[in-house]
């Protein structure tokens, strides 16, 4: 686990940093995105806040020293089907709420949300069962949260202002 700590320690602060970004883009535009449109919008947000917020989370359960795979395994697993379910809720109700204008762009983040929790959730599995290698099956959950989590950002500071 120590080969991985400086990718964790990483990956924590870029999420860091990207969570800042979407309360500058919040609060740039909270008149647009709390009073003038629709709850697609604040729900949008919130599920890239909790994206990020997992990962924060589960890089500093990677950098604790000594912890059993299994009990990784366990806090990833419990964390990730928490954070699977309150993201896809949100993803549900933007779809549901959003126009018919947009709702392929909605499909398509529900489809990155997924793509972003569920590696996460097997990597949380691949853990409990011993299997050092679920490291590499972490990554692309961390990796499409993070890409998820950008293209938010920018329709929250940028396109919503189009």
């Amino acid at each position: 686990m120590n080969m991985w700590s400086t990718y964790f320690s990483t990956t924590a602060s870029i999420a860091s940093s990207l969570t800042g970004l979407i309360f500058v883009g919040l609060s740039i535009n909270v008149k647009k995105i709390f009073c003038i449109t629709k709850t697609h919008l604040p729900s949008r947000a919130f599920g890239s806040l909790i994206l990020l917020t997992n990962i924060v989370i589960i890089s500093n359960l990677c950098l604790v020293p000594n912890q059993p795979l299994a009990v990784l395994g366990s806090e990833i697993l419990v964390m990730g089907i928490a954070i699977w379910i309150i993201v896809t809720k949100l993803d549900i109700i933007g779809y549901k709420t959003v126009e018919d204008y947009y709702k392929k762009q909605y499909f398509r983040s529900l489809f990155y949300s997924q793509l972003s929790l569920l590696p996460i959730l097997a990597a949380g599995l691949f853990f409990i069962f011993h299997f050092t290698n679920a490291f590499y099956i972490l990554l692309p959950g961390i990796i499409f949260s993070l890409i998820k989590s950008l293209f938010d950002i920018w329709f929250l500071m940028v396109d919503i202002n189009r």
